[in-house]
């Protein structure tokens, strides 16, 4: 009996439950992976830092998945919008939403409105060219930004902010967003983290890249840090991170003087609110300790001078109608990626923010088992459904214009013919240019 699986999304966990849906009924199953976009790959196109090709790369596994006859990717049809969550029940098995978090958590702080404030969704998502941010326009024409944060997300925005061009070379950045960087007059990056170093969520690989760039230079403040004996309790990872920051802190003056930009490390601090009339002018925050892991404001507050502040605090899944949603958590209501009989979640959008993007297979493999325990014991019921070619006949009769992984080929040709020297390819940045190059 073919099963017939509906995933609404086509990022690394759409992928990996498709691969694991693949694994698990062989021929016996034909997997739909719908995306807004015309484009697929998610956050691997559009989250992942332009200067980390070798990341992104791990598309090529989910195109050996996307291209297999019983997996067809379905772009640009908006679940929820032009086919409701109903109507995809009534036609697939099971329907899985691995919709990722697209969406910026909010700061919760006063001045957070202002001009020249971004969420890291929007900010990474200018220099990724995605369309939804491609209009983004910071301006990068004052000396100061400030990166709220102190996860991985934090560091990319302050790498790329102090980039010079040449350090893109191989990247594919997109050519508004060098533009604006090559213009860029900032001279000092700072990251604010509430906590202390030994709370970081920066991995070392990570953080070893600032010490290779070209005109910046990070610094710690010698003072932040805790004794070094106290390192030997931190796991593997985190140690080699925390050695890094002890690096930042015993970087000679004299060595920082050839730098033009400076990379801040401003830890136990914590924003309060934004200043500004119009445009935002600094950030206010309050001095803290970590008492049982936690920050602990001390009363003490100052104002560090900003022109730009990016934060990348985390993210929110896309609440969608007729399925159940954590607003707390920013994700689907769901138990171990159970929503309702029938609805799954599976990455971000089960789990939330969290992970990195292989923690998705272990997940896209853990919910096609639900899906099969639940279509053995019947919870699912007996009904049998169209799958795919009811899904076709729906989207004839509504004129839904459908990209598949064919026509995202010819896309993706397209960006590479119109790349600058030495890139990968010149992103498309709005879905009507995506349309015509698939012709």
């Amino acid at each position: 009996m073919t099963r017939h699986l509906a995933i609404v999304g086509s990022g690394p966990a759409g992928y990996y439950t498709a691969e694991a849906a693949q694994k698990k009924w062989g021929d016996d199953v034909r997997v739909d992976v719908f995306d807004t976009l015309p484009v697929p790959f998610g956050l691997i196109r559009t989250g992942v830092a332009p200067d980390h090709q070798s990341i992104k790369g791990v598309s090529r596994r989910y195109e050996t998945t996307a291209l297999s006859d019983n997996v067809r990717f379905v772009g640009n049809v908006t679940i929820g919008q032009d086919v409701t969550v109903e109507e995809l029940q009534g036609l697939y098995d099971a329907v899985v939403f691995a919709t990722g978090a697209p969406h910026d958590k909010p700061l919760g702080l006063p001045g957070e409105d202002l001009a020249n404030v971004f969420g890291s969704a929007a900010f990474v998502g200018w220099y990724n060219g995605h369309p939804q941010f491609a209009q983004l326009d910071p301006d990068l024409s004052g000396k100061s930004a400030v990166v709220i944060g102190m996860g991985n997300v934090a560091l990319d925005v302050a790498r790329i902010l102090s980039k010079t061009e040449d350090e893109f070379a191989g990247s594919d950045i997109v050519n508004h967003a060098l533009e604006a960087l090559k213009a860029s007059r900032l001279t000092t990056v700072t990251i604010v983290g509430r906590r202390g170093p030994h709370q970081i969520m920066m991995t070392p690989k990570e953080l070893g890249e600032l010490m290779h760039l070209l005109r910046a230079t990070p610094r710690v403040d010698p003072a932040d840090l805790p004794a070094p004996e106290d390192d030997a309790i931190l796991e593997p990872g985190l140690r080699k991170s925390v050695g890094h920051l002890r690096s930042f802190a015993a970087i000679p003056e004299s060595e920082r003087a050839d730098k033009a930009v400076e990379i801040d490390f401003d830890m136990f601090a914590s924003p309060v609110r934004l200043i500004g009339t119009g445009k935002v002018e600094g950030v206010e925050v309050e001095r803290t300790r970590v008492e049982a892991g936690r920050a602990v404001g001390t009363g003490e507050t100052y104002v560090i001078p900003v022109d730009l502040v990016v934060a990348c605090i985390g993210y929110r899944s896309s609440p969608i109608p007729g399925v159940p949603f954590d607003e707390r958590a920013g994700k689907f209501a769901n138990d171990e990626g159970r929503i309702l009989p029938g609805l799954y979640a599976v990455g971000w959008a089960r789990r939330g923010p969290t992970g990195t993007i292989g923690t998705n297979r272990p997940d896209g493999f853990g919910v096609i088992d639900r899906i099969a325990e639940d279509l053995a014991s019947g919870a699912l019921g007996t009904v049998t459904r169209q799958g795919r070619a009811g899904f076709d006949a729906l989207a004839e009769e509504r004129q839904l214009d459908i990209v598949t992984f064919r026509d995202w080929k010819k896309i993706e040709e397209a960006e590479a013919q119109a790349a600058r020297e030495g890139a990968p390819r010149e992103k498309f940045v709005d879905i009507a240019s995506m349309i015509r190059a698939r012709g």
